[in-house]
Formats: C-alpha cells, structure tokens, sequence
C-alpha cells in the first residue's frame, strides 16, 4: 500500500474581486499553485477560468505546500492562512522599435502611440505599425525624460520634455491624419532656472502645471501657459553672436518661461519629482541624498522628509491611491514607502524588494493597484506584486547583449520599454476596462 498523503487546513483570503466563502479547506500537501487555483476555480464556479498565484506569508508558493511548510517549520496541525491573488502571464513582446541612438524615457499616454525621447535630442512618436508619426528636435542635448501634458484635440498633443541643455521644453505635436499631410511640430517654450541636467519633467494630471527636477539640487514648479514675451532675458550674446543669432531667427523662437516656485531641501541631485495623485498642490521627489521628500508646491516648502540609509535613488512612481512611493536605488532596491506616516526613517518603509542589479526605472500599473514593473541596468524588466517581497511575479529581458533600460511606462496592459536598445513595447497583465 501507498503511504497515505498528509493535509494541511488551509483557510484562503483575497484581495480580488473574486472571494470565497471563509471555510477550512484540507489540502494534501503534495499539491502547488496549479491544484489550488483548479480548487479555488471549482469554489468560484466561474464560467471562464481565471488562473491564480498562491501568497503564503507574503511569499509567493513555487514548490508543494510540503516542501514551503518543511522551509518555514510548520506542523501538520496548523492553519495556514494563504492568499490568492490573479496571476501575471508571462510577458510577450509585441514589437521593437530600433533608434540610432539611446532612448532615455517613453510615454504610452497617446492612445494608440509610443513618444520616445532620445540622446539626440528629438522626440518621436510612433504608432503601434511602428511608423515614425513625428519627429522634433526639442534639445541641443541628450534628452532625459519626456511626458504627454494635454491635448488640444483627437491630434494635437502639448509635450513636454527635459534635458541635459539645462532646460525643460514645451512642445506642440500635430500628428497626420493622412498620408499626404505631414505632422508638424513647434517647440513653443523653454524652461529656464536650472544650472545643471534637467533629470525629469512631469505634469499633473490636469496639464495645468509642471515640475523639474535637476542635478542642481533645485526642483521648479511651472504653469503650462505659453507666454507672450521673454518671462527670462537671453544671456549676453557678443557682437558675433548676435549677428549670427540674427540671421537664424524667424521670429518664432520658444518663449523663455521662468518658474512659478524653486523648491530647495536636496543636498545632492534629484532624480525625479512628481505631482501628487488627486492633490494638485502636493509633490514628491526622491535624490542622491537618500531622501524621499513631500513638497507644498504652492509655498515652495518641503513639509516632509523620509531619510534612507546609503540610498542614492534614482527614480519614483505612486501607487494609484497616492498613499504610497516606489523608490528605486543604486543599493539594487525598490523600497515602498507609506507617505501617510509621520515618520522620518526607515520606518515608513512597508517593503523591500532586491534586484540582482541596479533597478534604473519604476512604473506603477494603473489596472491593479498591487502590481508594478521596474527596469534594470542588467536590461531585464521585472513585474512585481507588492504582497510579495521574495522575487518577480514575471520578467523579460529586453534586446541582445547587456544594454540598459533606463525608462519604463505602463498603461493599459502594456509595457513600453526605453533605452540603450531603443524602444521595446511588451503586453504585460490585462488592459484596464
């Protein structure tokens, strides 16, 4: 006879917007996560079977439920409380899109199309039959990020893009509606404050304001208008400049736009600032001072400091309820942080999740409030799960070779992916209803 297989008394919770009724099941421990989810699928009685992943105590289950309770010392006798959440599939590539030179950020805001910006200097925007819709030339100087502000209509798009120039930009885009029209572009303004790279230029979702933050130290909150005049003067050009200035300039040069507000705590470079979720006057930046901090953009005053130890970040993302910060850093870390907390250290720090290299790009999805994707140094882009710290929920690994990635966007079920490659777009998770 067979030795007769061992139960563990489960009890299943979820977060997911398919629950069980609370009840003890008896599980034989020779079962994993596909035996489960066929149980839990039985349970629901749903009519098209949805897969899941099995959490227990924030890990997620790969083996037997034997060989997790042997891990952890767990008896036969004990109740595990193990949680079921939707799983990710494995990503698929969809398309690449080649670019002569590096592709430091991409946006997937435009319905339909990828604008990318790039080392030299231009914004492009594709569409998904990967045609080059439009092409600007925003910056003298490679271009470090790039965000959709508004749009005027089904075809004009307001972007805007920062630079090591030492500028941000505010661009027109007016894409083709056939082809034997072209696009046109403009760049209607310039951002003028900081001394060092603009690393980042974000808007808040009403297209009303922008926020800069640079290798400076100094983070600049705007307004999207364009101005009539010159709000900064042109720096002293010598009589030679001046005449050459004067041959090449048509009148329709980029208004020079001054900030709104300067906001000054860093003590070293910041790495990214952004607006708040639904808070139109609140903003968040992370630095190479191992700091996450809140800003009062109206009074231009740093209201909150969360200090890291040895932390340089480089990126920041929120989750979609604003609550909470997805820093990433050169330590080969993505730290989640409770904004909501008093707290000046590391104990608002919900969660730490290792990289096997540094982790250079975060992106929160907007379908699932629980999921996000960094990008790394090793080119390889990592979903995670917030409830589970141990590792990846799925990864790819973008181009040949070991080219970074350096920017990441998600929306509506798909991954576009910036950098030393140029641009690769993959279909990861479900699109948002």
């Amino acid at each position: 006879m067979e030795p007769q297989a061992t139960s563990q008394p489960v009890v299943f919770t979820t977060q997911t917007q398919y629950p069980l009724p609370t009840q003890k099941f008896m599980i034989p421990t020779t079962w994993k996560r596909y035996q489960l989810s066929q149980l839990v699928n039985k349970a629901l009685s749903l009519d098209k079977p949805v897969p899941f992943d099995f959490l227990v105590r924030g890990e997620v289950l790969r083996g037997t439920l034997n060989e997790w309770c042997a891990e952890h010392g767990i008896g036969e006798e004990e109740t595990l409380e193990v949680e079921y959440i939707e799983s990710i599939m494995p990503p698929q590539k969809m398309s690449d899109f080649p670019h002569e030179d590096w592709v430091s950020s991409v946006s997937c805001k435009i319905l339909g199309h990828f604008t990318t910006a790039s080392y030299d200097g231009h914004i492009r925007i594709f569409d998904y039959s990967k045609q080059l819709i439009s092409s600007t030339m925003a910056h003298a100087a490679p271009i470090t990020s790039v965000c959709i502000i508004s749009s005027e209509n089904e075809s004009t798009y307001i972007v805007a893009s920062s630079s090591q120039d030492l500028t941000a930009a505010i661009t027109q885009v007016t894409l083709s509606q056939s082809p034997s029209t072209p696009s046109t572009s403009k760049v209607l303004a310039s951002l003028h404050l900081h001394t060092s790279t603009v690393s980042s230029v974000s808007s808040n979702p009403l297209g009303t304001h922008l926020i800069t933050a640079s290798w400076d130290g100094l983070i600049g909150v705007w307004d999207s208008n364009v101005p009539s005049s010159d709000e900064v003067p042109e720096p002293t050009l010598t009589e030679r400049d001046r005449k050459k200035r004067r041959r090449v300039d048509d009148g329709s040069k980029p208004r020079r736009k001054a900030p709104l507000n300067v906001m000054k705590s860093h003590t070293a470079r910041v790495s990214k600032a952004l607006f708040g979720v639904g808070q139109e006057k609140k903003a968040f930046s992370c630095g190479f001072d191992s700091t996450v901090r809140t800003w009062d953009t109206e009074y231009g005053v740093c209201e909150h400091t969360i200090s890291a130890s040895e932390k340089p970040f480089l990126d920041i993302a929120l989750t979609p309820d604003g609550n909470s910060a997805l820093a990433v850093s050169t330590d080969r870390t993505m730290t989640l942080y409770d904004l909501r907390t008093s707290q000046t250290s590391l104990s608002s720090s919900k969660a730490s999740f290792s990289h096997p290299a540094t982790p250079s790009c975060v992106a929160a999805s907007e379908a699932n409030s629980h999921q996000v994707v960094t990008g790394g140094y090793d080119g390889v882009v990592r979903v995670w799960d917030l409830r589970s710290t141990k590792g990846a929920m799925a990864t790819c690994k973008a181009w040949e070779g070991t080219k970074k990635v350096l920017g990441v966007d998600w929306r509506r079920g798909v991954v576009g992916v910036a950098g030393e490659g140029g641009l690769e777009v993959w279909k990861v998770g479900e699109e948002a209803s």
